[in-house]
């Protein structure tokens, strides 16, 4: 499996069509997933590759950013901290 490294966009002014929160680390997340060994060759949904753990590092780590941005949504806190992830 090649390394995963981020979302490439051919041109810069391309932007995603999802403007919500967290929508890039879960479009980054999605592209992880369904290029990892698990989802190619094991011919798995990306919801059993995730369930199983059967993801590389990188699907875990990107993971578990997005859990801390949807958390993030919900804690009053964040009106001072910021949003969490990228």
């Amino acid at each position: 499996m090649t390394e995963w490294k981020g979302m490439v966009y051919p041109d810069e002014e391309v932007e995603l069509k999802d403007k919500s929160a967290c929508s890039a680390i879960r479009a980054d997340l999605k592209m992880c997933v369904l290029q990892s060994d698990c989802c190619k060759k094991l011919r798995k949904t990306p919801r059993e590759c995730l369930l199983a753990n059967d993801v590389p590092n990188e699907c875990q780590a990107l993971r578990n950013t997005f859990f801390e941005c949807k958390r993030s949504l919900l804690d009053n806190r964040v009106r001072f901290r910021g949003r969490k992830g990228y």
